[in-house]
């Protein structure tokens, strides 16, 4: 099967060429409409996915063109915008085959290309994966999608839900941390260990709400990946890493609808990964275009992911961990940041004691 994507966001088609890559679908891309169309001249695909908000020639132009094109009977179009009903009314009108409206899973967009193209391969992990496996995955979604719901609800009734929130949220990051590597504290460790950084560095960081959600939702993107991936007791392989790095934006695609977490929050989940240095992902940020939230949290999350026993290695003492820490300045880690760490260690180690004694 061969699918065409269509998106002026290079990010976003990295994360959909990875989804579809994994079940073995081969994918082309074009950033506008005009060179889709050069794109499908030169190969024609089985179905095309597109977004709608494009500059020059948009989504709908496309798929307006492709449907009166006799050539390109039997292709199949999906569109993808954020304008809901309205979207999928425009879409409707221009012929588009499906419509999915921002944001939504790529799981979703797996099922509706299947669907309607044919061809593609399994989406989740086969029976030798586990059973169990595949099941826990479709509830981790749909427990998203709860979240989602819950937290856009929040607009009429916000006072009235804020427990809500906050037991929804816990319960996610409770949820995803089993899934991930066996425990159900990191996400909330490495939240305290973020929120006392941000108090020494910078009080408005603290004062918004989102920044704080983000710090325990940081790795919900991990969602979509394989738990054979997740809890590889050896290295990565080129591809499993690629895929793994995909957790950002994933992240950032399922709560980019989310109004509660806009600011900080989305930026901790899409950025968390970066260096300092410009070597980390996905953008290659580096210095202070890196999100003060994101540089925060690369200590706090690196603090606790060296002193936690992982599936590939055991844990490193508070010592070692902290030396590491701090050998990073300049090149992992902000500078300001891990002076704040040297500031703050007592106030930290008193979090992951307080946290081994429950």
């Amino acid at each position: 099967m061969r699918l065409l994507i269509v998106d002026d966001d290079p990010g976003l088609r990295a994360l959909f060429r990875t989804t579809f890559e994994i079940v073995d679908v081969e994918v082309d891309e074009a950033s506008g409409g005009l060179e889709a169309l050069e794109a499908v001249a030169r190969s024609r695909p089985d179905a095309i996915v597109v977004d709608v908000r494009m500059p020059g020639m948009d989504g709908l132009e496309l798929c307006r063109r492709i449907k009166a094109d006799p050539d390109l009977a039997g292709v199949a179009v999906v569109l993808l915008s954020g304008s809901g009903e309205e979207g999928a009314r425009r879409a409707d009108e221009v012929g588009a085959d499906a419509f999915l409206s921002k944001p939504f899973s790529p799981l979703e967009l797996l099922e509706v290309v299947g669907r309607l193209a044919g061809g593609l391969g399994p989406v989740a992990p086969s029976r030798a994966a586990g059973e169990a496996a595949v099941a826990d995955e479709n509830q981790l979604l749909l427990y998203a999608r709860d979240l989602r719901h819950l937290l856009e609800v929040e607009r009429g009734q916000r006072l009235l839900l804020e427990n809500a929130y906050s037991e929804t949220v816990a319960a996610l990051a409770s949820a995803l941390e089993s899934k991930d590597t066996g425990t159900r504290a990191h996400s909330q460790r490495v939240q305290r260990y973020a929120l006392d950084l941000a108090r020494h560095l910078d009080r408005d960081l603290v004062d918004d709400p989102s920044a704080e959600y983000g710090f325990l939702l940081h790795d919900v993107g991990k969602i979509g990946i394989p738990d054979r991936i997740l809890r590889k007791p050896g290295p990565l392989s080129e591809g499993e890493t690629r895929l793994m790095r995909t957790h950002t934006l994933l992240g950032e695609q399922m709560l980019g609808g989310v109004a509660f977490l806009q600011g900080e929050g989305l930026r901790v989940v899409r950025s968390h990964h970066e260096r300092w240095d410009g070597d980390g992902y996905p953008d290659g940020l580096a210095g202070t275009d890196i999100p003060l939230s994101a540089r925060v949290f690369a200590v706090a999350d690196a603090l606790d992911a060296m002193t936690s026993d992982r599936p590939y290695r055991s844990a490193l003492t508070w010592g070692a961990a902290g030396r590491e820490i701090v050998a990073g300045s300049g090149r992992q880690f902000d500078p300001g940041v891990v002076q704040a760490f040297v500031a703050r260690e007592a106030s930290l180690r008193a979090v992951r004691i307080e946290f081994a004694a429950v």
